[in-house]
């Protein structure tokens, strides 16, 4: 995702939160008490002392209620626009943890959310008086380099699995951003530098272990639990918590050819041109990304290229030939890199300062006319930054039949989102609503919208179109293993009443 770059553009600067100690509930000073929580379906519970106390024994993790230490950097996402506030958060530290805090959340009907990375741009790994599963403390990977497999623990971050495999050689196709959660990117598809080459994440799954909504642990491959193990993929956060992915390990070179091309504003019709012609004819090996951003204060806007081409490093300037044909570049950046720091160069230490709102969706083709919506209608402000950008999909990412997945949207070329960005404590609304007119205009060339940037206003009619010809399995599937709906902060599917 080029949201890393469209932060870093924002000339607003970041800061890191100070580190916290973090306590069980049980090691308060003080006693806890009742506390207030929320149902799935919005009715007010009561959670008693011994309960949360007895939940606390089980974790064998770190349970946070409000004023606990730790409780705000927890319930907070890398979006600031979510500000909400779990009645409980529980921070798991292994698979008996995820299960008991699965346990108290279904037996309690509470609200519940999942946080990995905390990326959700709709805002679904937190939630407002339910209880909030916090993966940051159940981290891992363990190679297999004579398997050609990769175990990663759920709560892990891509870019641990970057540096464990590519020590070794190897590498897993996952995500832009180092400190994205593996378990979020994963369940909606997993777009990354290297998926047109060697897949989507989803493609590169093995097995898994899941929680799912009774507690049990499921171990699911094409064999076992075959059809929940299709619904994983893609099906969002839909079936349960994933314990552990196992993905398939593919030999690459540590070096790189990557970096970015820049360009005045002016050449943004001339950069899209040239993605509109070449982007799907583009070799497997190469990725790369239109990112055109107009930055708060007047500053000068710019059109870039973002780059990753993974193949031979001879044949690279044969495959960059034509987005060097576009001409007028005011910086080239574009050199061998370490493929670890390359998915690490964007990364920001926190973006909290930053409000965001995007609007987002699949493409299949760059039509002139589509292009020129993109140049007529984008629009600076002075009091935010305004972007747009792309994940390029196809190559090997397109060659799997759409239902072998629940991922339906093998036909994108390109995953198309432009974003607004103001500073933190802002009224939001002429920024959310100055992206939705910029969206109005290019809807219409979209099928479909990737459900790890789901539109925080997405209807249930809206989910369940996206999943195209998908969705009559995967209510089967929801309807077997989350007949209650346990899990429904993500892009919802409901199940079938009985």
């Amino acid at each position: 995702m080029k949201r890393r770059e469209f932060v870093r553009s924002a000339l607003f600067a970041t800061a890191t939160l100070p580190a916290f100690n973090f306590v069980s509930a049980l090691a308060r000073s003080g006693p806890i008490g009742d506390v207030s929580a929320i149902t799935a379906e919005g009715r007010d519970v009561t959670l008693r002392s011994a309960e949360i106390r007895e939940l606390a024994e089980r974790l064998q993790g770190n349970l946070l209620l409000a004023g606990d230490a730790g409780y705000d950097e927890a319930r907070l996402l890398l979006n600031p626009s979510f500000d909400k506030h779990p009645a409980l958060i529980a921070q798991p530290t292994d698979v008996s943890g995820i299960q008991s805090a699965v346990k108290f959340a279904r037996e309690h009907n509470l609200l519940l959310a999942v946080k990995c990375g905390g990326h959700s741009h709709s805002g679904q790994s937190t939630c407002e008086r339910g209880m909030q599963i916090d993966l940051k403390n159940f981290r891992g990977v363990q190679l297999d380099t004579a398997g050609r497999k990769v175990s990663v623990k759920g709560g892990s971050l891509l870019g641990l699995v970057d540096a464990e495999t590519m020590a070794q050689g190897f590498v897993t196709p996952l995500g832009t951003v180092s400190h994205t959660g593996v378990g979020g990117l994963t369940l909606g598809g997993g777009f990354g530098r290297v998926a047109r080459r060697f897949g989507m994440a989803i493609d590169n799954l093995t097995a898994m272990d899941v929680v799912t909504a009774d507690g049990q642990l499921l171990h699911t491959s094409m064999r076992e639990h075959p059809d929940l193990f299709w619904g994983l993929r893609g099906g969002s956060g839909n079936f349960g918590v994933v314990s552990n992915f196992e993905f398939k390990l593919h030999p690459m070179q540590r070096e790189v050819i990557a970096g970015k091309l820049t360009f005045p504003f002016e050449k943004m019709r001339d950069v899209l041109a040239m993605y509109a012609d070449y982007a799907p004819a583009a070799p497997d090996t190469l990725y790369f990304d239109p990112i055109v951003v107009l930055p708060p204060g007047g500053a000068p806007g710019v059109a870039q290229l973002d780059v990753c081409y993974s193949g031979p490093a001879q044949e690279a300037e044969h495959a960059l030939a034509p987005l060097r044909k576009v001409g007028g570049s005011v910086a080239d950046s574009i050199k061998a890199m370490d493929y670890v720091e390359l998915q690490r160069s964007g990364d920001w230490s926190d973006a909290r300062l930053l409000g965001t709102y995007i609007k987002g969706g699949f493409i299949s083709a760059m039509p002139g006319d589509l292009i020129d919506a993109l140049v007529k209608g984008i629009q600076g402000d002075p009091r935010r930054t305004t972007a747009l950008f792309f994940q390029h999909c196809g190559g090997a990412c397109s060659r799997v039949p759409e239902d072998a997945t629940a991922f339906a949207h093998r036909y994108a070329l390109a995953n198309m989102m432009t974003m607004s960005g103001w500073t933190h404590g802002e009224n939001a609304t002429d920024h959310i609503e100055a992206t939705r007119r910029y969206w109005s205009g290019l809807e219409k060339f979209t099928r479909g919208f990737y459900v790890n940037d789901m539109p925080r206003e997405a209807t249930a009619s809206d989910i369940n179109a996206n999943y195209r010809g998908n969705y009559k399995k995967l209510v089967a599937v929801k309807t077997k293993y989350d007949p209650t709906n346990l899990f429904r902060l993500n892009a919802n599917i409901q199940p079938r009443k009985s």
